[in-house]
């Protein structure tokens, strides 16, 4: 039985292997078959698929050339190029920098070249390789890379890299109404164009653009502290303002005041680039340059005018003073000093000799006259409602402008200065014509207020006449020597009304002491040869005070009636002359022809300086 059993073994065994061999057979001349098929085949094998994405299986060359076209723009803005960022340690190394083929712009997808590609893939191999293609097609499908076309990167690569660079976030700072914002330093790269053109080209060269390393350059951002912010936030605050210089407004200046370690252990917490709130007490100016622009010397503030007499030396110091200060800005704050913007008064910056008061006498000196454009400032500043800082009265009373209303200046000495105390820039303007100088002040009147102003004269005191002899005069002839000046003291107010006329408010201004000058008359003594020495009686005098000139003007030299005759007054100085009314209080002055001319010598007594 045993021998049996393995004779049928055998017989089974003999079969099987026929069988396997059958199968094989059959498989093979069916592998020959599809060889034969695929050799014939003239389309892509089914199932190829061109980049992995788009499906050209059964598709004739030119069929397949048809599809990709129709999806060249999708493949460019889907297709990614890997670009990593490759440098040494540092935040940014291994850094995924998305790109596409569509935001290099220079480079496609060949449409027939791929398709040629997908057709060659299943074509390009020997008789049995084909069939093996067309059989991976069948059951897991194949794919082939695109063929592309690179534009000129070198063209590109500036905009690309500039692109694909990012800028680092400086630490900066803005002001809330309660709070500042300060954003936290970020650190960003840079890509070299060149380096981008060789990396790019490599990649597309070899259709590996799935994991493409890229150096790069570190760009630190600015870091800035809380204690940085602090001293440059906590300032003084500025309204916006005039620049003369370049004739344009500039912004405003905001104030803020913080805790700087609260601020720098918030900064800390936060990430870079990050803005963190930190609470402040934050100051707002009054006026920013949006609201300045409409309003920029907008109003006339205030104007006056004074009759300019004397020699023309003494008109033209007037009328170069007044150029100096004409133009003259001053922004929120700034203080505005005579001395300073005039200069120097010297022969060598234009300035003529002109009579000027030196220690109480009236001389020649270099820029007699300029205190007229001082007083006629003054004045127009006091109209302006500005706030004066430093002003000097006259030793005597000026013919020029009404009593308290002058400020005397001289290098070294006396000076006047005063303030723009409003929110908006003011502008001086001056200006000589037909022997009157005018100055005016322009700026911002939102309100519509104006000032008048007021004196109030307290005492008086009275000149006398003092005679002198002289042994170089003939005898029986006088010469007046000095010329005289009635002292007073005087009170000014500065009386502020709204737009309806509606007094604000009545403000004591300043004080000034005029001091007198007697008048000094010359009686000679000297006699004559061959003529008798007679000498004339002198008449009594009853009165040596002689009248006062209306309103600061220069004083008429006492009558002395001439025997048998009629009293009359004696020529006045050289440059003097009668006087006209004051001044009505607040405006501007009647032509008054002054006497003498104004100062501008070295004096330190403010009470010595020029008429």
């Amino acid at each position: 039985m045993e021998g049996k059993h393995m004779e049928t073994g055998k017989k089974w065994n003999k079969r099987g292997l026929v069988i396997a061999a059958v199968a094989l057979g059959v498989l093979f001349l069916c592998y020959i078959a599809l060889c034969f098929a695929a050799s014939r085949s003239g389309t892509i094998f089914p199932g190829v698929r061109v980049a992995d994405t788009w499906e050209v299986g059964g598709m004739t060359i030119a069929q397949a050339e048809a599809q990709l076209e129709a999806h060249q723009d999708a493949w460019a803005d889907d297709t990614a190029i890997g670009l990593t960022l490759a440098a040494s340690e540092d935040d940014y190394s291994g850094t995924e920098v998305p790109l596409t083929f569509g935001e290099i712009g220079g480079v496609t997808m060949d449409s027939a070249a791929t398709a040629q590609a997908a057709y060659d893939y299943c074509h390009s191999a020997n008789f049995f390789a084909s069939g093996w293609h067309y059989l991976s097609g069948m059951l897991g499908g194949g794919s082939v890379d695109a063929v592309l076309q690179a534009g000129n990167l070198t063209e590109l690569a500036p905009a690309l890299a500039k692109k694909l660079s990012r800028e680092p976030v400086n630490g900066a700072y803005t002001m809330g109404s309660e709070a500042v914002y300060i954003t936290k330093a970020k650190d960003g790269y840079s890509l070299d164009p060149d380096t981008l053109v060789q990396v790019l080209s490599e990649a597309l060269g070899k259709c590996d653009y799935e994991s493409v390393p890229i150096p790069y350059t570190l760009v630190r951002g600015t870091v800035l502290s809380a204690q940085a912010v602090h001293t440059a936030a906590a300032r003084e605050v500025k309204n916006a303002g005039y620049d003369p210089k370049t004739e344009s407004i500039y912004e405003a200046v905001v104030g803020a005041e913080f805790d700087q370690e609260e601020a720098q252990r918030l900064l800390d917490e936060a990430e870079p680039g990050e803005t963190v709130e930190i609470p402040a007490a934050v100051e707002y100016p009054a006026v920013t340059a949006d609201e300045l622009r409409p309003l920029l010397f907008r109003d006339v503030l205030g104007t006056y005018k004074t009759h300019v007499s004397g020699s023309s030396n003494r008109i033209s110091n007037v009328k170069k003073s007044a150029a100096a200060i004409n133009g003259f800005v001053l922004n929120t704050g700034d203080v505005f000093s005579y001395n300073d913007v005039v200069g120097e008064r010297t022969a060598a910056r234009g300035y003529l000799p002109a009579p000027a008061y030196v220690r109480g006498e009236t001389v020649d000196e270099i820029g007699g006259g300029i205190c007229q454009t001082s007083s006629t400032l003054y004045m127009t500043a006091l109209l302006s409602d500005l706030e004066i800082v430093t002003r000097a009265a006259h030793r005597y009373v000026p013919a020029y402008i009404t009593k308290g209303m002058d400020a005397t200046v001289s290098w070294g000495g006396p000076e006047f200065r005063f303030s723009n105390n409003t929110d908006y820039p003011i502008k001086i303007v001056a200006s000589y014509s037909k022997n009157y100088l005018t100055v005016t002040i322009y700026g911002t009147n939102l309100t519509g207020k104006y000032v008048k102003m007021t004196k109030e004269e307290l005492s008086t005191t009275p000149f006398t006449v003092v005679y002198e002899d002289d042994p170089t005069l003939p005898a029986g002839t006088e010469q007046v020597k000095t010329t005289p000046y009635t002292g007073y003291k005087v009170r000014t107010y500065r009386n502020v009304y709204d737009a309806s006329g509606k007094l604000i408010s009545s403000a004591f201004e300043a004080s000034s002491d005029y001091k007198v000058r007697n008048k000094v008359i010359l009686r000679g003594t000297k006699e004559m040869p061959d003529t008798p020495a007679v000498k004339p009686e002198t008449p009594e005098i009853t009165d040596p005070v002689t009248p006062e000139t209306p309103e600061g003007g220069t004083t008429p030299v006492a009558p002395e009636t001439p025997e048998g005759g009629t009293a009359a007054p004696a020529t006045p100085e050289a440059g003097g002359s009668a006087t006209t009314p004051e001044t009505p209080e607040g405006g501007l002055n009647w032509p008054v022809p002054e006497t003498g001319s104004s100062a501008g010598a070295g004096q330190s007594d403010p009470q010595q300086s020029g008429i």
